[in-house]
């Protein structure tokens, strides 16, 4: 088992009709593939069978699955991001643009400069907050930060696993201190076991990030504001502090009158 080599190209086994954005296996160096992925779902992969009669190469084979699938992942995020960030930086140069537009035409229409020109300030004012509203209901500079994010902790996880794997390595060819070869098998599985739940626990992550902030849209926030906005029951008063359970509001002691 060598981990820290590069895969070799060709098919890998176990891969469906549902993942075909993979075509052949990374080469572990950037651009260096054989083909470029075809992005579509993060749909899950088939889980390849074997034969356990040679451990050693069981076990590369099933490394080498894993890490396939964590470099999949990687690279859909870094490609979805690409479309984010153009869409993003259109928006926010619109707005800045619109920004000193709206700022500086009005001006020169007070001063005299350029006559006429505080309507189109104004229309460029406009087009600004259209900018940043497009941006923020789209997600598009929230989601490319996410994928960004999301790409760089699974490449961080991929790093970790690839010298736990080799730790594991040199401690199969100096040979076993203690415990058993399936010890040591399960201790391997083990490994690849807790890598693929980091790598599904960091997608369910981005996922659930993007379900609240779909959540928190002009939709939600209109049907937020009108339910916090409306009037209060006329037969409940209203009171700065509040009474503890059980207690009676007292009246304001008055003074007694003066004898005359």
């Amino acid at each position: 088992m060598q981990p820290e080599g590069a895969p070799q190209e060709g098919a890998g086994p176990g891969e469906n009709g549902a993942a075909q954005g993979n075509h052949g296996k990374k080469s572990g160096k950037p651009g260096k593939a054989g083909k470029s992925p075809r992005q579509g779902d993060l749909t899950g992969r088939t889980f390849p069978l074997g034969d356990w009669g040679e451990p050693a190469e069981r076990l590369d084979e099933l490394y080498r699955w894993v890490e396939e699938g964590a470099l999949r992942t990687a690279d859909w995020y870094l490609a979805d991001r690409v479309w984010k960030r153009r869409c993003a930086r259109a928006l926010r140069t619109g707005t800045v643009l619109g920004a000193v537009c709206g700022g500086v035409l009005p001006l020169l229409d007070l001063t005299g400069v350029v006559g006429g020109a505080a309507p189109w300030g104004y229309l460029s004012l406009l087009l600004a907050v259209a900018c940043v509203a497009g941006d923020r209901y789209f997600g598009l500079t929230s989601g490319w930060i996410r994928d960004v994010a999301t790409a760089q902790a699974v490449q961080r996880r991929l790093q970790v696993l690839q010298f736990d794997w080799a730790s594991e390595n040199v401690r199969e060819v100096l040979g076993p201190t203690e415990g058993t070869a399936s010890e040591a098998a399960e201790r391997c599985l083990g490994v690849l076991r807790r890598f693929s739940d980091d790598v599904t626990e960091l997608v369910r992550a981005e996922t659930a990030d993007w379900m609240v902030e779909f959540k928190s849209g002009p939709a939600p926030l209109t049907m937020q504001a009108a339910g916090q906005g409306a009037a209060r029951p006329a037969d409940q008063p209203s009171s700065r502090f509040p009474l503890p359970p059980g207690a009676r509001p007292n009246m304001p002691r008055q003074r007694p009158p003066e004898p005359r």
